[in-house]
């Protein structure tokens, strides 16, 4: 999963289910150069150095990376930054699938007066002086051309990988909303070319399925930015009826389920009727990891056998 903030929610409810998924291995990216750039850093395992990164209110950061890569060290950053691209590499090799949610078709090019490479895409601003960047709307074409190769990049890399891209229905409202429409014209039309020429290149229509299908403010967070709870349930719904195997989504029920038990704090442990509820769940997961072995409920199997939680429960 790589990509906007909405690719992180959608990303999340698959991880409540026990999909095997590794989520935005830069951080929150936004633009397609930046998403580009990231992908091709784990397929050839680009590693930075401390020269690579600049200092801004007493932090160093990635001018390619989300903020939560940034370190009070130069050693920190570094030592986070590329443990994510070595991991996000091994993870791609053998992915079955690649969700791109592209978020907005404006790029923040550095300036002289920026430390770093000037003309370089800034995948975040990091909250640096405006005059530090420039800013650049790709046309459908440019967006097309870069997101091709990297597609070709990838199935010479992992020639199984299924790629599915979607355009985030997060409003960039900062760009303005004529801006904010014109971004998301060039994505939707790239997007669209790319999934016509090439085969196993899909599109799911979150985009649309908010801005058009759902059509109400109702739907959005108080920012009237991001899509609410309600809003990413419904995207979620979609997915799952378009993309997810019918007797994989069969077991969503009973992993919802032990998951709600796993979070269950009960008032008397050691009560008779908590012993038989946690013998009843840790026999329902136990035989679920059995037949599905890729399926991982070790921590909440732990708790059912012993019924101690993890500190980071409480």
């Amino acid at each position: 999963m790589i990509g906007s903030c909405f690719t992180e929610n959608i990303g999340n409810l698959l991880k409540s289910y026990c999909f095997t998924i590794l989520d935005n291995p830069n951080g929150i990216l936004f633009n397609p150069i930046s998403v580009v750039e990231a992908i091709d850093s784990y397929i050839n395992q680009k590693q930075i150095v401390e020269s690579d990164l600049f200092l801004l209110n007493e932090t160093w950061h990635s001018w390619k990376h989300h903020s939560r890569f940034s370190g009070i060290t130069p050693a920190e950053a570094v030592a986070k930054i590329n443990a994510s691209t070595t991991a996000a590499g091994q993870f791609l090799k053998t992915a079955n699938h690649l969700f791109i949610t592209l978020g907005s078709a404006w790029v923040y090019r550095l300036t002289d007066a920026a430390d770093g490479e000037a003309g370089s895409v800034a995948a975040n601003n990091h909250k640096a002086p405006s005059v530090w960047f420039t800013r650049e709307l790709l046309s459908a074409e440019i967006t097309k051309n870069c997101l091709q190769q990297m597609i070709n990049n990838l199935l010479q890399y992992n020639p199984y990988l299924q790629i599915i891209f979607t355009i985030s229905p997060v409003r960039h409202l900062r760009e303005g909303v004529i801006d904010n429409n014109r971004s998301k014209a060039v994505l939707i039309q790239a997007v669209h070319d790319l999934a016509n020429q090439n085969e196993g290149i899909y599109y799911f229509p979150a985009y649309e399925l908010v801005i058009d299908d759902l059509r109400d403010y109702r739907f959005y967070a108080e920012d009237l930015v991001h899509p609410n709870y309600q809003a990413t349930q419904y995207v979620w719904e979609k997915l799952v009826d378009a993309c997810i195997d019918i007797e994989a989504s069969k077991l969503f029920k009973l992993i919802k389920e032990i998951k709600l038990a796993f979070q269950h704090k009960p008032f008397n442990p050691q009560t008779s009727q908590h012993q038989q509820f946690l013998k009843k769940y840790a026999t329902e997961t136990a035989h679920l990891m059995e037949q599905y072995p890729y399926i991982q409920l070790t921590e909440e199997l732990n708790y059912f056998k012993t019924g101690f939680v993890p500190r980071e429960q409480f």
